[in-house]
């Protein structure tokens, strides 16, 4: 029997998205039409947003665990979240949670390594990419990072909130974070993580100045292979 998957959403678009990865990837593995048990719960985007843009992560981890609990409570044998940002509260998450988490930035610097990329780009919300989630993993895993310059970022962060996570995606926002991007290679980066779980939606690898870091395939993956464990 695989393990029930309980998914702790915050934004719509990325939580979709890592679910319809987690189900079309399965039937390679378990056989025609089948996945594992998939539960998912989120308050909404707004609830979040307020104590995010305070800096209290504590309350950010109240709304998470919130979600984990009403999952485990329904059976959910293991958790994971498809918002990067809101990895910065995972330790007081795991503190206190009566069920596993994985991590969205372990399952993205696994693929890093597996690789051979040394030098990651970061983008994101301007929380993630100013934030400790990505290089905290990272300088475990031996690798280093670059981050857009603060005009990018507060830019980045605007498409982010205006157009992503609203399932806006705008040729120019495209172009966009590819210029983003070819300026990060030119500092040294060989891959870019693609650390809003709604990017994803938005560029196209095959144009993509830097190979990408598909945060929330790569946590679907992960935790498919989890519940086949």
């Amino acid at each position: 029997m695989a393990k029930h998957v309980g998914i702790v959403a915050c934004s719509a678009e990325g939580a979709a998205l890592c679910y319809r990865t987690l189900c079309a990837e399965a039937p390679a593995l378990m056989g025609e039409h089948m996945h594992p048990e998939v539960s998912m719960h989120t308050h909404a985007l707004g609830e979040y947003m307020v104590h995010i843009r305070s800096g209290d992560w504590q309350q950010v981890a109240r709304l998470m665990l919130s979600s984990a609990r009403k999952l485990a409570d329904i059976g959910a044998d293991f958790a994971i979240c498809p918002d990067n940002t809101i990895h910065e509260a995972f330790a007081f998450v795991t503190a206190e949670s009566s069920i596993a988490w994985l991590h969205i930035a372990e399952a993205v610097a696994q693929e890093a390594r597996d690789n051979g990329f040394r030098k990651l780009a970061i983008t994101g919300t301007k929380y993630l990419m100013t934030g400790p989630v990505y290089p905290e993993t990272l300088h475990k895993f031996g690798m280093t990072w670059e981050i857009p310059d603060e005009d990018d970022r507060e830019k980045i962060d605007t498409i982010i909130f205006k157009e992503l996570v609203n399932g806006v995606f705008q040729e120019a926002s495209r172009s966009y974070f590819n210029s983003v991007i070819q300026k990060l290679k030119d500092r040294g980066c060989d891959a870019v993580i693609m650390g809003c779980t709604e990017i994803p939606l938005l560029l196209d690898p095959r144009d993509c100045p830097l190979p990408t870091l598909d945060s929330t395939r790569l946590l679907a993956r992960a935790a498919l292979q989890e519940a086949l464990r």
